[in-house]
């Protein structure tokens, strides 16, 4: 099945300039477009379709290789886009809407608006007909501020469109390494035996930003580190790292085993907050801001999965801004061997570490001990060497794609596998609300750091009492 029109909200703000027209841009040159789909946009603005493919044409310009970025790939891709300026508050305006996009029985539905929106668009693709049996929903963060709200926004959207229809994305889920996980998991005998509380020691999980606010401050002083990044990105991460091996991999199967996992979190509440969890706001925060805010940029967190497979193995959680690098990473530490056969002067053994990088350049590595060169008349010396698969090495015959461009195909053609299921939104909410009120009944505020550190020293100190450290 294909659908005969994808409609996009939002479609003149900055996720569909940077990612979304780009990324059908690249689907179309590949041909991986229904001949016949037409891309309706609406927005805001006051364009015409005119107006529309030219802003289209400068964003591809922005985004796509000159190689690529053909005069005819251009042409024919501009050629599917039309526009109807709206605004989803007023009602009236959605059936000029219906009538550019027609009576089609398959249509797509991508929403990138304000949540505040979410209600009235959608009782406003009700009324004027866009919301049929054919029609699927996709939903842009954020789904909420807490759990009550995302439980409101999944009920209006639940009155539409029922779950087989209603996308959530968390474009993490669509990077080629985060896949990855799952065919490094599932795919392979090496890893799978040692996946548990016996062969590791445990899991650390880094998503690190090196800017600041760019002119995202009430959102995001609305909202801090821990909503922003750890309650949808950092505990999808979770759940793929922890889930048990699905039956097969379909959408109920995958998605029934990640909800195991966030269901099975460890609460973190009043008495625990203060030894699993620093937050902390970087210097000059409330300057860019433009007035005093106790939100914190920074959250790190310690935390349990209470089942089988990870009994007392601990998981640690980092997310911020302005700190040292940008990088997505997570790192399994494997248990070290029992007993050193090699004898003092071989040096420390260290133990296996598995580091599956998600940005900024996709790769994996897996550090192991090897013998060094040499006579060894003094006994064997030991050093750690890391085996990588660069997978833009390892598969350099094949484009790397932008995470959009596998969402936004997967929505076309129905397959929900790596979108989000609305238990697990509530799953993930539940536990972060629990964490937000240790903090607010326990007073904790954010501990200052520099700009350009990794955080308050409170976050080395988490691991440090544990005897372990961050792998920065």
């Amino acid at each position: 099945m294909h659908v005969a029109a994808l409609l996009m909200f939002g479609a003149t703000g900055d996720l569909s300039r940077r990612m979304l027209l780009p990324s059908l841009f690249g689907l179309d040159a590949d041909g991986l477009l229904p001949a016949d789909l037409r891309i309706v946009a609406t927005a805001r603005s006051k364009l015409d379709d005119a107006g529309f493919r030219e802003m289209a044409g400068e964003a591809l310009e922005s985004a796509i290789d000159a190689e690529r970025r053909t005069p005819a790939a251009v042409a024919q891709f501009l050629a599917r886009l039309s526009y109807v300026p709206l605004d989803a508050s007023q009602p009236q305006g959605f059936d000029a809407l219906k009538a550019a996009v027609g009576d089609t029985p398959d249509l797509s539905i991508f929403l990138s608006t304000a949540p505040s929106l979410f209600e009235p668009t959608i009782a406003g693709l009700q009324a004027s007909g866009l919301a049929g049996d054919g029609t699927r929903l996709a939903l842009e963060k954020p789904l909420g501020h807490d759990l009550a709200s995302s439980a409101a926004i999944n009920d209006a959207v639940r009155a539409a469109f029922p779950e087989a229809r209603t996308f959530r994305i968390d474009h993490y889920l669509g990077k080629e390494t985060v896949q990855n996980l799952l065919a490094l998991r599932f795919a392979n005998l090496l890893f799978e035996p040692l996946w548990n509380q016996d062969g590791i020691d445990h899991v650390q999980i880094t998503v690190s930003e090196t800017v600041g606010l760019e002119g995202r401050g009430d959102y995001y002083d609305g909202m801090g580190a821990l909503r922003d990044m750890v309650q949808n990105h950092i505990l999808q991460l979770v759940a793929l790292v922890a889930m048990e091996p699905p039956a097969r991999f379909d959408a109920t199967s995958v998605r029934d085993e990640k909800v195991k996992v966030l269901r099975s979190l460890r609460p973190i509440g009043a008495v625990e907050v203060e030894a699993c969890s620093v937050v902390g706001q970087y210097a000059g925060y409330a300057d860019e801001l433009g007035r005093a805010s106790v939100t914190e940029t920074f959250v790190a967190l310690k935390l349990h999965i209470d089942n089988w497979r990870w009994k007392d193995v601990p998981f640690y959680l980092r997310t911020g801004k302005h700190l040292t690098a940008r990088q997505s990473e997570i790192t399994v530490e494997f248990k070290p061997v029992p007993h050193s056969i090699f004898g003092d002067r071989s040096g420390p053994l260290c133990a296996n570490r598995l580091v599956i990088r998600l940005q900024p350049h996709e790769n994996i590595r897996l550090t192991m001990m090897a013998k060094q060169p040499g006579l060894d008349r003094d006994g064997l010396k030991l050093r750690e060497v890391p085996l990588d698969i660069g997978l833009a090495n390892a598969f350099a015959d094949t484009r790397r794609r932008i995470a959009y461009e596998r969402l936004l195909l997967d929505l076309i053609e129905g397959d929900p596998t790596l979108f989000v299921r609305r238990d697990e939104v509530e799953a993930q909410w539940a536990w972060i609300d629990r964490i937000r009120a240790g903090w607010a009944a326990t007073g904790m505020a954010p501990r200052p750091y520099a700009p350009g550190s990794w955080g308050p020293d409170a976050a080395k100190a988490l691991m440090a009492r544990d005897g372990r450290e961050w792998h920065d």
